[in-house]
């Protein structure tokens, strides 16, 4: 009895800006279901939009909070979670819904059965993008993302764009600290779940899409540009530190051309002092930047070190045996060894090197 009642009182967050008639739909289908706590957000739709959220507070006893001004699916989720925080502190958590139809009350039900079931994870009500009726932006937008966030984060997610999701107040609390105003912020709860070592719950849902999708504000190639420069920090950095070392291997070679010092080439030596002052830049910037990782620097700094001289090895090495068959353009063999090396030394860093094995707080 005691797991029933808690079920119908967990607030269902509807974020909403300029809605229709499937809004007020919704509202409708959820009371018939049971639900007892709608929270909406009027995100600065305006007067013309005020006869919806007027007919939800009257008719479906929803709870409307409002923005002044369009600020932002990512600001009303933090707008609706501190209202949920204060106002229905014994609640376990929230379950977020969108307003534009997609999601039925028994999807929506079931990611609460999810929550009660899994009160320390993230609840992600999961679409299949496959087959003729699902709108090609939108099977276009989440593989893109999807194949995106695998490699960089390490974050396997069958659909990252979903709205609909179970947040657990401990993590709600956490969020409000989370940068991200617009859509971005979706990503970015995702990427706190990998940082805070919080376990993602995936629970099939239906996938719907109403005249495919027209009256959806999530914007596939403008939208989709501000999630991907979130992970622009982490190619920017292993790019620069290749563009750092490959611009001292040529000034080390030009100085150096023809040197040799007790059977170590110039190519050696070049690479090996190249290797060090890169490495040096890049360490800096990822710990403090890309990774942002928590861990000690006395673990990762000697980890680091390793990394740096397993790599180094290999590159002089890799670049040694090929340059005699290019004849003699160093450059031309580096790029390539090098270009390679990134890809491996990037998935090193995030899985061994700048890992967090402790979590964060709950």
């Amino acid at each position: 009895m005691e797991h029933d009642k808690i079920r119908w009182e967990i607030p269902v967050v509807i974020p909403s800006y300029e809605p229709d008639e499937k809004l007020i739909d919704l509202l409708s289908r959820l009371r018939e279901t049971g639900f007892q706590n709608l929270v909406l957000v009027d995100d600065g739709s305006g007067q013309t939009y005020d006869h919806f959220f007027r007919r939800a507070r009257e008719d479906f006893g929803a709870r409307v909070l409002c923005h002044a001004v369009n600020q932002g699916k990512g600001r009303a989720l933090k707008t609706a979670f501190n209202y949920c925080l204060k106002e229905f502190p014994d609640a376990p958590g929230v379950i977020t819904a969108d307003s534009d139809g997609q999601h039925s009350p028994e999807c929506i039900l079931a990611c609460v059965d999810a929550l009660l079931a899994h009160r320390d994870s993230l609840v992600l009500g999961c679409r299949c993008f496959e087959g003729e009726d699902v709108p090609a932006r939108s099977q276009f937008g989440n593989k893109c993302t999807r194949v995106v966030m695998k490699y960089l984060t390490g974050l396997s997610v069958s659909d990252t764009q979903t709205g609909l999701r179970g947040i657990p107040a401990f993590f709600m609390e956490q969020l409000l600290m989370v940068k991200g105003e617009r859509f971005e912020f979706e990503t970015n709860m995702l990427l706190e779940t990998k940082a805070r070592k919080i376990p993602v719950v995936e629970v099939p849902i239906r996938t719907i899409y109403i005249e495919e999708n027209r009256t959806s504000h999530f914007n596939p190639i403008k939208d989709s540009v501000k999630i991907y420069l979130i992970f622009g920090k982490f190619v920017f950095s292993s790019l620069s530190s290749s563009v750092v070392d490959l611009a001292l291997f040529s000034l080390f070679c030009f100085l150096m051309r023809g040197m040799e010092w007790g059977g170590v080439s110039y190519i050696t030596a070049a690479t090996v002092l190249a290797r060090v002052l890169s490495a040096l830049y890049n360490y800096s910037l990822n710990l403090k930047v890309v990774f942002q990782s928590g861990a000690a620097v006395k673990r990762t700094l000697p980890r680091y070190l390793l990394l740096a001289l397993v790599q180094m090895s290999l590159s002089a090495f890799l670049v040694g045996r090929l340059y005699p068959l290019f004849g003699g353009a160093e450059v031309l063999v580096k790029m390539p060894v090098d270009v390679l090396l990134f890809f491996l030394s990037f998935l090193v860093q995030r899985e061994f090197v700048y890992a967090d094995r402790t979590g964060g707080e709950r």
